[in-house]
């Protein structure tokens, strides 16, 4: 069985999840269903991120323990996947030991080899993006980041030779097309490498932060959180406690990003695996951002969007479609809910509902809600040849669009089917062909937008897959954890088989 292996970022859990963690995570997601649906071994891990000088820090402003801290924020997080419908096979937590244990390791054999020494460090340091800058990398003083104020810090720390392996990331990144994406991402990275590389500060003396993991080799010192956090797409398959799974899954066959975690996870965690012996990820993708009205979302604006609001509000699918569809994956996007409202009403409820619910209460009050049986799989005229043709071609549109990961793409395949097809009952009239006493033409039409449905609620499953299940039910199909791709064929659906119709999966959400 051919395996896949996707990862997200591990989730700071210094506040609460945010679009941007979900939007993450619902891409995943959607590759890893459909990954799993084309006959993959799929691992599918996300996580959190939970050491670090601002989880101390905010642990510290709430009275509380940083472990126990973590321990309250770890569950918000999980909930939210559950109410996002994400599929994930492994939750890690970069306070568990099976990730220490790793982290630990990873220092030693570094050490070991000499691509860590210490040394003196000064320079100015962000608290809130846990970085270290010089002098002349400041903006008017302040972080090129966040532009939040810095601290000045002389202190003997651990430092990783990243400049000695600078060429070899540079001839890896021009020799491996598929490493960075989208393009833009990889020239952005090529760029920056044009000039020298720094070595990475690993380390922060314990006097100053004891919330982080010991380094083995010296006492008086913790690993930097941006070290420590990038270790655990190994930990979280096995490296250390179980090889035939770490052998079996490694390398990551994609890692996701958003675009602002571009650096450490293309420059610092490809060096930090090539020191170790480890192939890189084979493509880490950094996405854009959602915006709103053009701002980048921030707590201090008062922009964010909550998820779990979205979902209560709209409804898990509906929200997953808006952002899979709205814009090109890997591009910033723009978020309103006067937006997602549109492509509920438009999209959802008069495109794909009303074309299952008017099918199927033709199915019911021409054919006692059973689904007629064709007289063959034949084409019976150019109409429905170019509407079958279509379906047809279903799985190879898609299986572009998950290729290049470019959800919208996928996701426009479908509609330009479910488009088709109501077309296609305003051409054939099937009012027309019951009063007119054409029987079997009309057996032919039900049974061809039966179908129809049945090949889009199985191509819907990993972009939505609630809306898939309820699909499938009224079509009355069983064995739905069975399906897959592979029946992405014309013809499958059992003639006889009862429909359920219920009520349409859309309501219109009237804007006053």
């Amino acid at each position: 069985m051919k395996k896949f292996y996707i990862t997200t970022p591990l989730y700071y859990v210094n506040s609460a999840p945010h679009i941007g963690h979900s939007y993450t995570n619902i891409a995943c997601d959607t590759l890893a269903r459909y990954k799993r649906l084309m006959g993959y071994e799929v691992l599918f891990v996300t996580g959190t991120d939970e050491h670090g000088q601002k989880i101390k820090d905010v642990a510290e402003s709430k009275a509380m323990e940083p472990k126990a801290f973590v321990d309250s924020v770890a569950p918000i997080f999980k909930d939210l996947w559950k109410r996002l419908d994400i599929s994930y096979d492994d939750f890690i937590r970069t306070t568990e030991k099976r990730h220490e244990d790793v982290v630990k390791d990873t220092l030693n054999i570094l050490y070991k080899k000499g691509d860590l020494y210490e040394g003196e460090y000064s320079g100015w340091y962000c608290t809130p993006c846990e970085s270290f800058w010089t002098k002349a990398q400041l903006v008017d003083d302040l972080c090129p980041d966040c532009k939040r104020k810095v601290e000045e810090i002389k202190e003997k720390n651990f430092f990783f030779r990243l400049s000695k392996y600078q060429n070899w990331l540079i001839d890896y990144i021009n020799s491996h097309e598929d490493f960075i994406k989208p393009a833009i991402r990889k020239n952005e990275m090529l760029s920056f490498l044009k000039n020298p590389l720094n070595d990475l500060c690993i380390s922060r003396p314990a006097s100053r932060l004891s919330w982080g993991i010991d380094i083995p080799f010296s006492k008086d010192h913790v690993t930097y959180v941006w070290f420590d956090a990038l270790i655990n797409y190994i930990s979280v398959c096995g490296y250390k406690d179980n090889p035939e799974k770490f052998k079996k899954f490694w390398p990551a066959d994609i890692h996701m990003i958003g675009k602002d975690i571009l650096r450490p996870h293309t420059v610092y965690w490809p060096i930090m695996l090539h020191a170790i012996g480890l192939e890189p990820p084979m493509t880490v993708f950094a996405h854009g951002w959602w915006k709103m009205g053009g701002d980048k979302m921030s707590k201090s604006k008062g922009n964010v969007v909550d998820p779990r609001d979205m979902v209560s509000r709209f409804g898990v699918d509906a929200y997953r479609f808006f952002l899979l569809k709205e814009v090109q994956f890997g591009v910033d996007g723009s978020f309103s809910e006067e937006a997602l409202i549109a492509r509920i009403n438009s999209d959802l409820a008069n495109d794909l509902g009303n074309l299952l619910h008017r099918s199927l209460t033709m199915v019911e009050k021409y054919f006692a809600e059973f689904v007629p049986e064709r007289r063959d799989l034949k084409y019976s005229d150019e109409i429905t040849k170019a509407l079958i043709d279509k379906a047809c071609g279903l799985d190879s549109e898609i299986k572009k669009g998950m290729d290049s990961i470019d959800f919208s793409y996928g996701l426009n395949s479908i509609w330009d089917l479910i488009n088709m097809a109501n077309k296609f009952i305003e051409q054939k009239a099937p009012w027309k062909l019951a009063k007119g006493n054409k029987q079997d033409d009309l057996k032919d039409m039900m049974y061809d937008l039966c179908e129809i449905l049945r090949m889009v609620s199985i191509a819907l499953m990993p972009f939505m897959p609630d809306t898939s299940v309820k699909m499938a039910g009224q079509l009355g199909l069983g064995d739905i954890e069975k399906r897959s791709f592979s029946d992405l064929k014309w013809g499958l659906l059992k003639p006889g088989t009862k429909i359920n119709k219920g009520t349409p999966l859309f309501p219109r959400i009237e804007v006053n």
